[in-house]
C-alpha cells in the first residue's frame, strides 16, 4: 500500500522566501523521506509567514487537502509547522495526522516534548532579537543596516 502525503513548507521572512534556500532544504528532506519507501506526494503548499501566526492560509489549505484525500501532512521539521506549544498540541483536534521528516517515528509524547522545546526556542529567538536590536539602537546603528 502506498502512503500518501501532502507537503507543507514554510519560511518566516520574505527574504528567506526570495532566496529559496530554506525552501530547497525542506524540499530535499521531504524528497529523501518520500524516496525511502512506497510513498506518494499528492500536493505541496508553501508559505512565507511567521510561525507565530496560527492563521496561515496555505497551512489551512494543506489541512483541507489532507482531509479530502486521507493523506498525512509531511513537514521537513517540526518547527516549520510551528514553535508554539499550544498550536502543536492542538493539532490533534484539526483531524490531520502529520509526519516530521526529522522525527518520523515520533508519537504523541515525543511531539508534546518537542512542542514545549520549540516553544522555548521561539521565546529565546525573540529575546535574542530584541537584545540585538536594543544594542544596535544604543550604538546609534540603524536596525535595518544590521539586520536588513
Amino acid at each position: 500500500m502506498v502512503e500518501r502525503f501532502v507537503a507543507y513548507l514554510r519560511v518566516s521572512t520574505a527574504r528567506q522566501g526570495q532566496s529559496g534556500l530554506g525552501l530547497e532544504a525542506q524540499r530535499s528532506a521531504i524528497a529523501g523521506y518520500l524516496s525511502a519507501a512506497a510513498r506518494e506526494l499528492l500536493d505541496e503548499f508553501v508559505e512565507v509567514e511567521s510561525g507565530k501566526n496560527a492563521d496561515r492560509p496555505q497551512l489551512a489549505a494543506a489541512f483541507q487537502a489532507c482531509r479530502l484525500t486521507g493523506a498525512r501532512l509531511l513537514i521537513a521539521k517540526l518547527d516549520r509547522l510551528s514553535r508554539d506549544a499550544g498550536f502543536l498540541l492542538g493539532l490533534e483536534k484539526a483531524g490531520v495526522e502529520f509526519v516530521a521528516v526529522d522525527m518520523p517515528h515520533a508519537n504523541r509524547l515525543t511531539i508534546g516534548i518537542m512542542a514545549v522545546v520549540a516553544d522555548e526556542e521561539r521565546r529565546m529567538i525573540s529575546a535574542r532579537t530584541k537584545a540585538a536590536l536594543a544594542a544596535a539602537k544604543a550604538r546609534g546603528t540603524g536596525a535595518m543596516a544590521e539586520f536588513g
